[in-house]
């Protein structure tokens, strides 16, 4: 706790800090510009002069900085409503789909995952990130990158299509063969709307991305558990993504200004291939890297099995998405904006990352510590295997938001090689890591995957040191307060509330105690980072 209130001062160094680099830039654009005459023809005194410079500069200054303070302000605000909504719909939906459908169901989807993920990033090939790190994209770069995208979206399935018998085989599944014809069909369509994603991406439309969430969340679920009720089992599953994404594309089509043309000219594709290439590999790794278990225990394990992670995964998925879908939505646009300032750009990240661990670590540690009654009361005792494995990925989970911060902070200086070469070690040394404890249990597995995964952590602050002077004692010092302060939260409502048997009443006492002594916690130690998200709500309403 004394940490926080270290943390205030540190503020307050970077308020002063921020002073000088605001006036280091006065005395630089007053250098370049026009001199104004101050001869005895025009009898104008010179400190009249050099008021009316800093006037004139401080007007132009000023609505630049508002207007992106004013952009990330509202990108995160409708960014987590977007996400606040979609991870309720997904709570909903989930529910009655794990009602309505058993492990082996969700096993049999969940094997198919990695193919369509890869498959997904080879179509988008990293153009999106390009085009945001671009200045000013033309009509011309989103026409190459739509006809790119459909031309080796079409190539993908063409192959997995052919392949499907081999895949239904290795897993020794017959009716995988065709489930994953229909099931990859999804990255077919999510083609035509990859170019039209980039450009919302690019020019921070959040609020028409957060429609068109919902309204494709809402109209996919529906759809699943309807079909689910009908007995369609695991292809419920199936036809939810499929609408998905279609629902995404006509949305997307709605609310962007620019459509393909059919005058093809892929040579703005050349032009950033470079950048892009090293992108396309690392989002593969990612890919491997956030399915490797599902594959090795497809390999290794009943399909119930699988179904149990699978499950656990789900959710805490669905739990570290909503602050990590937040962020991702605003960082590298507002990074790239700001990369040519360092201190500006140190104090964005700082101040991310702060809001980023107040959000993450108590809803994170808070899911691990409801996760048995909340099983219990959604999808019933069938899913109880999954309890222990959730517990450990929420560990875990708690610290994926801030992968997202280091990722787009590497991405836009435009380091995609540095961003390439981080994931390849990790995901090389994390193979490793499951391998060597694949014979001690699932238990075991996924702890030790856990554990790894955060300690990883410290490759990606030595290489944003190493890009920006952002030093790992300043990072540490903003976020482990609220780790610390979540966790304490987490031990004392523990043993207070364990004694209620009824699990309605037990998960709600939890989730009310531990919510109002963590908020009093950071009263209590004045976390800056509450006071101006509370301020920004309130100046809002106003």
């Amino acid at each position: 706790m004394q940490n926080m209130a270290f943390c205030n001062v540190q503020h307050n160094h970077l308020n002063i800090n921020r002073l000088r680099s605001r006036q280091q830039t006065v005395q630089e654009r007053l250098a370049t510009m026009p001199q104004i005459s101050a001869s005895p023809q025009r009898n104008t005194p010179g400190f009249v002069v050099f008021i009316l410079k800093i006037r004139r500069l401080a007007l132009s200054l000023q609505p630049q900085m508002d207007s992106l303070k004013e952009k990330t302000a509202k990108g995160l605000v409708w960014g987590l409503m977007n996400n606040g909504t979609t991870q309720l719909l997904n709570l909903v939906f989930g529910i009655f789909l794990g009602r309505l459908l058993s492990p082996a169901d969700y096993g049999m989807v969940g094997v198919l995952t990695i193919f369509t993920a890869i498959a997904g990033n080879l179509q988008s090939s990293g153009f999106t990130q390009a085009l945001t790190n671009m200045k000013r994209p033309t009509a011309r770069d989103y026409n190459a990158v739509f006809w790119f995208n459909v031309t080796v979206s079409v190539a993908v399935y063409a192959v997995l299509f052919l392949c499907a018998p081999l895949i239904a085989a290795f897993f020794r599944q017959p009716e995988l063969t065709r489930l994953s014809r229909f099931v990859f069909l999804s990255f077919v369509i999510a083609s035509l709307g990859i170019a039209h994603g980039a450009y919302m991406f690019k020019n921070l439309m959040v609020k028409e991305t957060a429609v068109t969430g919902f309204a494709a969340l809402l109209a996919s679920g529906t759809a699943g558990v309807v079909l689910a009720l009908k007995g369609y089992s695991y292809w419920s599953l199936a036809w939810q993504q499929v609408i998905y994404i279609t629902v995404i594309n006509i949305g997307r089509y709605a609310y962007t200004p620019w459509h393909p043309s059919l005058r093809i000219d892929l040579s703005p594709i050349r032009r950033m291939f470079g950048f892009s290439v090293k992108i396309l590999l690392t989002s593969i790794l990612n890919t491997l890297n956030a399915n490797l278990l599902v594959f090795v225990f497809g390999r290794m394990l009943p399909i119930k099995t699988v179904g149990s992670f699978t499950q656990a995964n789900k959710w805490n998925t669905m739990a570290y998405s909503f602050l990590t879908g937040t962020v991702a939505q605003v960082a590298q646009p507002v990074m790239a904006q700001v990369s040519d300032d360092g201190d500006r750009e140190r104090r964005v990240f700082r101040k991310m990352a702060r809001f980023t661990a107040m959000l993450s670590f108590p809803a994170m540690f808070g899911l691990a510590m409801v996760a048995e009654e909340f099983i219990l009361l959604t999808i019933h005792e069938q899913w109880l295997d999954s309890v222990p494995l959730l517990r450990i990925l929420c560990i875990g989970g708690a610290f994926m938001p801030f992968y997202t911060l280091y990722q787009n902070l590497v991405i836009s200086r435009g380091r995609s090689d540095v961003y390439l070469w981080c994931n390849v070690a990790q995901v090389a040394v994390q193979l490793g890591v499951v391998l060597a404890f694949a014979r001690q249990g699932v238990t075991v597995m996924v702890t030790a995957y856990t554990v790894y995964g955060v300690l990883f952590l410290g490759v990606w602050q030595y290489f944003a040191g190493r890009l920006t002077g952002i030093r790992a004692a300043e990072v540490v010092r903003d976020v482990c307060p609220f780790m610390l302060a979540a966790a304490v939260t987490m031990a004392v409502v523990w043993p207070l509330t364990a004694g209620i048997g009824n699990l309605w009443l037990l998960l709600g006492a939890r989730i009310v105690l531990a919510s109002a002594l963590y908020f009093g916690i950071m009263k209590l130690t004045h976390a800056h980072i509450l006071d101006e998200c509370i301020d920004y709500v309130l100046k809002r309403k106003r």
